[in-house]
């Protein structure tokens, strides 16, 4: 357990070096880069990312989808990314007390604009499906 007295996260997984408060305040994440270019994330779900049923929030997963298909698309593209849209559908409910697992993939990068795509899921339970388009800032 870490001092939150949340597991170890999965194994291969690392701290998110998190930018910025808002993602501070929500964390921590954790992430991991397969062979295959997908970018994994995952958090432990806590009563602070609950809403009043217990649920984790919605608000929540929306937060943890755009990071993670963000973060696929920068790795992907080789560029700092802005979201433009983001849809998310809201299959099943994840609660406290899970691992919130994650998966996305850059689908396409053209000169200005990126394209993918993810999931989340606890167990072998899809919990959120989503789509994103992204700003590219090349240097």
């Amino acid at each position: 357990m870490d001092d939150a007295g949340a597991p170890a996260p999965p194994e291969g997984f690392e701290p998110v070096a998190s930018k910025g408060g808002f993602m501070i305040h929500n964390g921590p994440f954790y992430e991991r880069v397969r062979t295959d270019g997908v970018v994994e994330r995952c958090f432990w779900a806590t009563p602070s990312h609950t809403n009043g049923f217990g649920l984790v929030h919605g608000g929540m997963m929306a937060t943890f989808m755009d990071g993670l298909l963000a973060q696929a698309v920068v790795r992907g593209a080789g560029a700092r990314a802005v979201t433009v849209n983001l849809s998310l559908d809201y299959l099943r409910m994840a609660r406290a007390g899970e691992w919130v697992m994650g998966e996305a993939r850059l689908l396409r990068a053209a000169q200005d604009l990126a394209f993918a795509e993810g999931r989340a899921f606890v167990g072998a339970v899809d919990v959120v499906r989503a789509s994103g388009i992204f700003k590219l800032f090349r240097r």
